[in-house]
């Protein structure tokens, strides 16, 4: 079932950076030093949105990497 909330997850194993794409606004966003299990879980959650909620958002230290908004 997709999420209502996030749109795309992708994982770069190298830098353990994650990066999550939110449905509602598009923005994306890079969290930084996520370990390879916290990917794993997040990718086969049940819900992505609460997943996201309990265990990456204000864990992981992140920066905006893309705002569709501000390319228009």
């Amino acid at each position: 079932m997709p999420s209502t909330a996030v749109k795309q997850i992708l994982y770069e194993a190298s830098s353990q950076t994650l990066y999550v794409t939110f449905v509602t606004s598009g923005r994306r966003y890079a969290y930084r030093d996520v370990p390879m299990e916290t990917y794993d879980a997040f990718q086969h959650a049940f819900s992505k949105g609460t997943f996201f909620n309990q265990h990456i958002r204000d864990q992981y230290r992140h920066d905006l990497v893309f705002d569709p908004a501000a390319a228009s």
